[in-house]
């Protein structure tokens, strides 16, 4: 990918489609939670990669505050030797396991990224968007953030309790640095009136824009009973809010205040990926900021749900944080890939559980995908020798599998590459995987096998060719969710003979029919998704 991640069309600059995860807090490693938003925006850039588009995938780590300061002590280290264990130990050889391809990863004790964020706060003191005062209210560490005394729920005996992480707040006072954030209540909801799709789903938009509406309050962006963060600038005492450190990374990144033509090639993202409990964060805080500087704001922010397991979110915090690796170990990276977005809404809280896993890896990967799969290379080798035949006698039935086909890549691509319903888009490649099934099944290519007359080989022939071609469609619109499953596939169909590397392939032109080559080696590999060994 470019330096710039920008390249020309016609002699203009084209801005890359930039797709941000929320930076992850290095308290511990990581789980499914945070492995399900990564995931999601995996598929979203290789999706608008296979489009043929300019992509810029942005993740990283959190690495400040008094949250990881205080688990470092705990641990007997330093801040930074801690934050540099998790992310080298833990979430960047994950992200590589479950073939995440960002192209940047971020990390807030980077000099790249300190620098800037001083630059940054210290412009808008200058412009009078920062003044001195002093704060005292519930705060909650594991959140980091002063929380409203309406948000807190309370224990049996009568503790406030925060509650997101079921644990008592803390009462803090200080004197911090203050944000304006108050002034820009009316330009954010002027903002959000203007541009409906900003907050997605509706759900959280109808949030956000009720709580700007019962006013803002101006907002702490220092705290002085610590110093694990980045100083401010005119006051050595105080260190950066670390939410404020950390909502510019997605300015600095990709070269705020270092590399303009980078910068003005990328920013701002088209999607900031976030989870619901930091939505506020993002859409009202950060575009905010955005503002005071004069900086162009985001195209979407999408907050997802949470994953549940028994009714409480996935979190250490809860005991509930499962490794990807507990599943990708015994279901295989692409079914843990392909699971979380075909069976939760994005968007909606979703529960997981072994048995769901299990009955949809079987059912739909196992037996209509693979099956398929293996089915075809079978009668290929069988009744051709491996080559594929030509298709000759094309009637109805065929017509209506290339409708099919044209149709399951017109709604993938606009569910998953426009409407962010990762759901729906893999529904609609399946019910095409089902209809493929059910045209083998009623041609029975096996009893027209018997019939040795020229008529009855063209038809087997023509058979053959058309579960070919529609695997073959069914292989690029599945790259950017099952990649490793879809190369073998696309091996297995001979397609990388005559039509080159999968990865070249473009999305909208995978209902283009015909393109496999008559002639090309289909051969019988791996099987796809092998069948499941009980669960240890």
């Amino acid at each position: 990918m470019a330096a710039t991640g920008s390249e020309k069309q016609g002699g203009e600059d084209v801005k890359s489609f930039y797709v941000s995860t929320p930076i992850y807090y290095v308290n511990d490693a990581p789980h499914l939670g945070h492995a399900y938003t990564t995931v999601a925006g995996d598929v979203l850039t290789r999706w608008h990669r296979q489009r043929g588009e300019k992509v810029w995938y942005l993740t990283g780590t959190d690495e400040h505050g008094q949250k990881i300061m205080r688990t470092a002590e705990a641990n007997n280290v330093t801040p930074q030797a801690w934050c540099d264990k998790l992310v080298e130990e833990s979430w960047k050889p994950l992200w590589e396991h479950l073939g995440i391809g960002n192209d940047d990863f971020i990390r807030t004790t980077e000099k790249r990224h300190t620098d800037r964020v001083q630059e940054f706060v210290q412009d808008l003191y200058d412009k009078d968007e920062i003044y001195k005062g002093g704060y005292e209210g519930p705060y909650c560490v594991g959140c980091e953030e002063y929380k409203l005394p309406g948000d807190l729920i309370e224990a049996e005996d009568g503790t406030k309790l925060c509650p997101i992480h079921k644990k008592p707040v803390e009462i803090l006072k200080e004197e911090n640095y203050f944000f304006k954030l108050s002034q820009y209540g009316p330009k954010l909801l002027a903002f959000y009136a203007a541009n409906p799709g900003f907050i997605q789903p509706e759900s959280a938009r109808n949030e956000v824009v009720n709580f700007v509406k019962q006013g803002l309050q101006d907002l702490s962006i220092s705290r002085s009973t610590f110093d694990w963060g980045v100083p401010v600038p005119w006051d050595d005492k105080h260190v950066i809010y670390v939410w404020v450190d950390a909502l510019l990374n997605y300015a600095t990144a990709v070269g705020y205040g270092a590399n303009q033509e980078k910068f003005d090639a990328t920013f701002p993202a088209n999607v900031h990926l976030v989870g619901k409990d930091i939505l506020r964060f993002h859409a009202v805080i950060w575009p905010a900021m955005l503002m005071a500087q004069g900086l162009p704001l985001p195209g979407k922010v999408v907050a997802n749900g949470w994953l549940m397991v028994g009714g409480e979110k996935m979190s250490k915090s809860n005991l509930t944080g499962i490794k990807p690796q507990d599943l990708t170990s015994h279901f295989g990276v692409d079914a843990y890939r392909w699971y979380f977005l075909r069976a939760i809404a994005f968007g909606s809280d979703g529960s997981f559980s072994w048995e769901d896993f299990t009955a949809r890896y079987t059912s739909e990967l196992a037996n209509d995908y693979g099956n398929l799969a293996s089915r075809l290379a079978a009668m290929v080798g069988k009744y051709y020798g491996g080559a594929l035949p030509e298709a000759t006698a094309a009637g109805e039935p065929e017509q209506a599998v290339r409708d099919g086909l044209t149709k399951a890549v017109a709604e993938a691509d606009r569910k998953i590459g426009e409407e962010l319903d990762f759901q729906g888009g893999i529904l609609s490649i399946f019910d095409f995987v089902k209809q493929v099934n059910g045209y083998i099944t009623e041609q029975e290519p096996w009893k027209v096998a018997k019939d040795e007359s020229p008529e009855g080989r063209a038809r087997l022939a023509t058979i053959l060719y058309t579960a070919a071609e529609a695997l073959r469609g069914v292989a690029v619109l599945l790259n950017p969710v099952m990649p490793d499953t879809s190369q073998k596939l696309w091996e297995s169909l001979g397609a990388e003979q005559s039509l080159g590397a999968l990865s070249d392939q473009r999305l909208l032109e995978a209902a283009d029919w015909g393109r496999l080559s008559p002639g090309a080696t289909v051969t019988k590999g791996a099987v796809l998704f092998p069948r499941l060994e009980e669960k240890p």
